[in-house]
């Protein structure tokens, strides 16, 4: 998923359609010269309707598609005849796309299913036909209701991607390598902060031909739920992942307490992410002896851990399976 495709934000300007007026018509014909009332009812407005796709990763699509105006329904006829509906307007979305108002920040909706549709501007109703007013009283009412008007808002499509493990760390912390090593994903990898500008997924083979996806998150840093650096806009991506993969080099200065500082930014933005599975991946470890792996493992969090290399391959089987370990246990909670 390239930086120059990879879209998860957009807003748009939508309009339903409006509701055809009912018909004020009498009944009129060469044996009828004061028939009674027969106007039809007028036609729904279109909608405008979001629908998950599965093969869709991005919201490129809409990105330059600024108006979404649905069809207006038509007018009811003579005999009872009711206006055809305005034509929906059907956006199609990856799945974990989420719809809000923009003036509100209401969210309205999330699209997790392959072929969910959930309507996120409803059309206006079509006006009654003057057929529908007939009474004792009143047995020729020359007066038929109008179409309901459209709606018209800005709304707010956010992407939060879809994937079984998100890598969590600061900027440099190796994710995009290790990303690169277990799976076809090719992620831009250079050796300075910020290197990853959007998320990259891949897909992890696994034993007996199982596999998972792995997304590789932009680096958090120190302050990032108070909008600092580039985590703010990515830390929604991670609220999709089963499970959390926190990836702290060997040479950091304080692995523990660089653990608690993304520890904290993933609380200050949303402290259900805490309930998550948690494991703790050691990167760079072909600097590491024996000795000092054994020193460092007296200082780790309590949570499950191993040690790793992507350059030598070190680790990463014992690495897959944890992470599928925990991939079980989190779908069977």
């Amino acid at each position: 998923m390239g930086s120059t495709n990879f879209v998860d934000y957009v807003k748009i300007l939508c309009r339903s359609g409006k509701g055809g007026p009912g018909s004020m018509h009498l009944h009129r014909d060469k044996m009828t010269a004061k028939g009674g009332p027969d106007g039809g009812d007028g036609g729904r407005g279109g909608h405008i309707i979001l629908k998950g796709n599965k093969q869709l990763w991005t919201l490129i699509h809409l990105k330059y598609r600024k108006h979404i105006f649905a069809g207006i329904g038509e007018n009811g006829g003579s005999s009872k005849k009711t206006g055809a509906d305005g034509n929906d307007i059907v956006l199609e979305v990856p799945l974990g796309t989420v719809a809000r108002d923009f003036e509100t920040g209401e969210v309205h909706f999330e699209i997790t299913k392959h072929n969910e549709k959930r309507v996120l501007i409803y059309g206006g109703r079509g006006g009654l036909g003057n057929f529908h007013f007939k009474s004792p009283t009143n047995r020729t009412p020359k007066y038929a209701q109008p179409g309901e008007d459209s709606i018209e808002a800005w709304k707010i499509l956010e992407l939060k991607v879809l994937a079984d493990v998100g890598l969590v760390g600061l900027p440099n912390a190796g994710k995009s390598t290790l990303l690169s090593v277990v799976s076809a994903a090719k992620p831009k990898i250079a050796n300075y902060a910020f290197t990853t500008l959007v998320p990259n997924l891949g897909i992890v083979k696994y034993r007996d031909n199982f596999s998972f996806v792995m997304a590789d998150i932009p680096g958090i840093i120190e302050g990032a739920s108070q909008g600092k650096g580039l985590g703010l806009r990515f830390l929604r991506h991670i609220e999709r992942n089963s499970v959390l993969l926190f990836m702290i080099p060997a040479d950091s200065d304080d692995i523990h307490e660089e653990y608690k500082i993304l520890l904290n930014e993933l609380k200050q933005y949303n402290p259900e992410l805490l309930d998550k599975e948690r494991i703790l991946a050691i990167t760079k470890s072909d600097l590491l002896d024996d000795e000092l792996i054994d020193e460092i493992k007296m200082d780790l969090p309590n949570i499950p851990f191993t040690f790793i290399s992507s350059i030598s391959q070190m680790g990463l089987i014992n690495l897959k399976d944890l992470l599928w370990k925990s991939l079980n246990d989190a779908n069977n909670n």
